[in-house]
């Protein structure tokens, strides 16, 4: 990835001086120019000076602070007390600036009372004040546009758990089984290094997707500063052939967060809050809970069904209810809201893509596994389900044979071959890679075609629209 993007940064640094060759004629300065250094480079971190700081804390404070005597570790009481001193000083420094505004005001007093000049002041500025007060244009402006600026609540007279307990009855709010981010096995792509050597591009691994969603999913929504200080990311659509795990990551999302959870998926909210204003009310309560009771995740399942071109005839479920409601809704979340739209999708090009670019910031691509995946996912399922591995059991062959199968697939072959009367045999009858065909078999694999359409949507994804390459 890293040879990739160095590559793509110089063939544009290449493009930008071409530019500057036809337009302007170069002068003497031009041999700077070659020295420059190419290539991609990362923008500046903003966790760099919480760093530097915190560096300088520790050598300041405690690098040469004898510790020997203080096992227990109790407080401090001199670092307290300077800590303090600073809260206190600010606390008494507002106080002080009172008082003296205080005395300078009676001081003006008591020097225009002298002068005998305080009771024109005071009645000229009676009279500007009341008419400021009673019918001023710049009043009523002001007036009326505070009132624009505040939104309505439109459910202000009820508790948060009220709320909650509607969402949960509603099946708005929903639960989910405990999964962990480690539970979506996947090895990294060896080859993929010999593959850019030969100018391939290599297709992103099972790890990689995982490394992606934890840094984009689960890093910035753990922490409200990090959040706050981290590229804000707002929503993510994850997109991958049937049983490549997209729902499971979600679901490892929520379970790594301790998040709420809220399905906004067609076929979900079909029926439920109709009309415009229902809609209106839906959207309010799922972003004022979610705002409340923090982090929040919102899934949208088959998410291209909300861009698609042409609704089905035998499609009851309105799928295009949240189309308008959705980019407004995600532009006015601010870095405070801990909240992360979520969409998976089966068919991504079934949808407008511009739409679906307007909707979520980052799109994740799930590959099907390599054989290095392929043989970790066989062999951890398998002893997992109370197999064992022996001798008799050709792995190799096995993750080789497989090539097309998706994680799901292999779970569902392995459940099929590991009953619990096939465990009770392993002793005696040990384990071949033959009584996983037949069950592998009676699955239709994810062919190429399929998996270049996923590539072509991508690079549509990518060319049409003029953006950078989002998954990393």
């Amino acid at each position: 990835w890293y040879q990739r993007r160095v590559r793509e940064g110089k063939k544009k640094k290449g493009e930008k001086k071409e530019k500057k060759k036809k337009g302007k004629k170069k002068g003497k300065g031009d041999g700077g120019g070659d020295d420059a250094e190419e290539g991609f480079k990362f923008a500046p971190s903003t966790f760099i000076p919480g760093i530097d700081e915190a560096s300088i804390n520790y050598d300041d404070i405690w690098k040469n602070k004898d510790e020997s005597e203080n096992f227990p570790q109790k407080y401090d009481a001199e670092l307290i007390k300077e800590l303090k001193r600073g809260e206190v000083e600010g606390e008494i420094r507002v106080q002080v600036d009172d008082l003296m505004r205080q005395e300078l005001k009676n001081l003006k007093a008591a020097i225009e009372r002298d002068k005998g000049k305080k009771g024109k002041k005071g009645k000229k500025s009676g009279k500007k004040k009341g008419k400021k007060m009673t019918g001023g244009k710049k009043g009523k402006k002001y007036k009326k546009g505070e009132k624009g600026r505040k939104r309505k609540d439109l459910t202000a007279g009820k508790s948060i758990e009220s709320l909650y307990e509607e969402l949960v009855k509603e099946g708005i709010l929903v639960q989910y089984p405990k999964v962990k981010v480690s539970d979506f096995m996947g090895e990294y792509s060896y080859l993929g290094t010999t593959l850019r050597q030969a100018n391939i591009e290599p297709m992103p691994s099972l790890a990689d997707v995982r490394r992606v969603i934890t840094e984009y999913g689960i890093l910035p929504m753990g922490s409200q500063t990090v959040h706050e200080t981290a590229p804000f990311i707002k929503s993510l659509l994850i997109a991958g052939p049937h049983g490549t795990g997209k729902r499971m990551l979600v679901n490892a999302i929520c379970s790594e967060l301790g998040a709420n959870l809220m399905d906004l998926t067609a076929e979900n909210i079909c029926g439920k809050y109709p009309g415009k204003a229902g809609l209106t009310m839906l959207l309010h309560l799922v972003m004022k809970v979610g705002k409340l009771l923090q982090p929040t995740v919102v899934y949208i399942g088959n998410a291209e069904k909300t861009f698609i071109k042409k609704v089905p005839k035998n499609d009851m479920s309105d799928p295009k209810r949240l189309k308008k409601e959705l980019p407004k809704i995600i532009k006015k979340m601010t870095a405070e809201d801990r909240i992360i739209f979520i969409g998976t999708s089966l068919t991504p090009w079934d949808g407008d893509v511009k739409g679906i670019c307007q909707v979520y910031q980052k799109i994740i691509l799930i590959p099907r596994p390599d054989y290095a995946s392929r043989y970790l996912l066989f062999k951890e399922l398998i002893l997992r389900m109370g197999g064992r591995i022996s001798a008799t059991l050709d792995l190799s062959s096995l993750a080789k044979i497989s090539d097309g199968y998706t994680p799901g697939h292999i779970m569902s072959a392995v459940k099929h071959v590991l009953t619990e009367r096939r465990v009770q045999q392993l002793l005696r009858k040990p384990l071949t890679a033959t009584e996983f065909v037949t069950p592998l078999a009676r699955v239709d694999p994810i062919y190429k075609e399929e998996e270049e359409q996923f590539k072509i949507f991508y690079d549509f994804y990518k060319a049409g629209l003029g953006t950078e390459d989002l998954f990393v």
